[in-house]
């Protein structure tokens, strides 16, 4: 009949996929303890898993002397050679079985606690082992409980957690809701493995893409950039390896089909697809995309493009608190300065319309013009972060600009649309 102890190791082994030597290292490990509990720290231990009578045994060696002096750590050569080993000698080191059953209530406790951690920590070195190479997938999860913020997320044998900075604003989740989520980090600390998901991350909306169109998977397809503002919208550029496939079309699909699934879920995020072209002009025109471009000009140095559009295309090129344009600039890497063809005509070479934002004079002016900024559109379009790193300028600042740039466009797009007389 197979012993209890051997029965639940394999069971173990089974039900957490761990190896058996793991999982006895952690028994002996956990005797050992027991034992020093009830012997003392100084006493000399072995602990073995014998898989025969499926047991942990555990003993005490003692040195063969003639004259015992310490009887912890010592034993006579006649209760030597009477009880273990008829041939010993003095120096010799001699293994005495000690019952296990004599270990007390609290130190079987804690031999438990000992095999319930190391258990811990073998399994968290299997999920680390088993999700190190994954970064930059696609998983499917439930939402199993919340964190200070965070989302933990069950993900079968592992847990992930999606941090506050990596949940997309406004989008809530209950208990036991399925969550799709990318895989950006998995990392390895004292506390175990952790798996961090996000779903605001641009590889997320690239590996959905990856997921809803096989030529992109097979190859035919590459997304060469992508550009997000989580739930709001997005941009891809993409180009194809054979001439004869259209890489708009192919990531569209049928009626749209391809695209509203990456919008589903991302629950309404407003997606652009772009063709990607070496010709710098023509890309930084599509990515401005739904608006229409009448000509560019290009400073190849400073890598600027000045965007010149018909008067009632410029709100929608800017896009609402310059959305539109901020994107283009991250999916292209241009600094992008979108003019109506009214602005590009009334303002002269040279002039700059910071100076309507409040708080900046001619000097400050002056320094966000050095940094590539050198008008509210082209304020608009950069990123937090780059405005705020400029000296003298702090994040609550910068924020502010933007925003009142973003409104200052707005208004002037809307004074420069057309308005439409009654048909006749």
């Amino acid at each position: 009949m197979l012993p209890e102890l051997k029965r639940l190791i394999e069971q173990m082994g089974k039900d957490r996929g761990m190896e058996k030597e793991t999982i006895t290292e952690a028994l002996e490990a956990a005797m050992l303890t027991a034992a020093r509990k009830k012997l003392g720290q100084d006493v000399d231990l072995e602990a073995h898993y014998n898989d025969e009578i499926g047991e942990i045994e555990v003993f005490q060696f003692k040195t063969v002397v003639d004259k015992v002096l310490d009887p912890e750590t010592q034993i006579s050569k006649e209760e030597a050679r009477k009880n273990l080993d008829e041939g010993a000698e003095p120096g010799d080191s001699l293994g005495i079985k000690i019952e296990t059953s004599s270990f007390g209530r609290i130190a079987v406790q804690m031999a438990k606690q000992i095999i319930i951690q190391r258990v811990k920590d073998a399994e968290r070195d299997i999920i680390y082992e088993e999700y190190k190479d994954r970064k930059g997938e696609i998983l499917t999860g439930f939402v199993q409980r919340f964190e200070g913020g965070s989302i933990i997320v069950n993900l079968g044998r592992a847990e992930g957690v999606v941090p506050p900075a990596e949940q997309i604003h406004r989008e809530t989740y209950k208990r036991g809701e399925r969550i799709r989520s990318y895989i950006v980090d998995v990392k390895k600390n004292t506390k175990g493995s952790q798996i961090i998901l996000s779903r605001t991350h641009p590889s997320f909306l690239k590996a959905l893409f990856e997921v809803e169109v096989p030529e992109i998977s097979e190859g035919l397809i590459e997304i060469v950039s992508v550009a997000r503002e989580p739930g709001k919208r997005g941009k891809i550029a993409v180009q194809a390896k054979d001439k004869d496939i259209d890489p708009v079309g192919a990531c569209v699909g049928m009626r749209g089909s391809r695209v509203q699934s990456v919008v589903q879920e991302l629950r309404g995020e407003k997606i652009d697809i772009i063709p990607y072209t070496n010709d710098a002009a023509k890309y930084v025109s599509s990515a401005l995309s739904p608006a229409k471009v009448n000509r560019v000009l290009i400073d190849e140095e400073n890598r600027t493009m000045v965007v010149i559009v018909p008067d009632d295309q410029l709100s929608l090129a800017i896009g609402k608190n310059g959305q539109n344009v901020r994107l283009a600039v991250k999916l292209t890497g241009w600094k992008i300065d979108v003019k109506s063809e009214t602005m590009a005509a009334e303002k002269p070479e040279g002039e700059t319309d910071l100076i309507k934002l409040s708080g900046v004079g001619p000097a400050m002016a002056q320094k966000l013009m050095e940094q590539g900024i050198k008008s509210i559109a082209m304020l608009a379009a950069v990123e937090p972060e780059l405005l705020s790193s400029i000296p003298g300028i702090g994040e609550k600042t910068a924020q502010h600009w933007m925003e009142e740039a973003g409104k200052i466009l707005e208004e002037e797009a809307a004074q420069k649309k057309p308005v439409s007389g009654p048909n006749i």
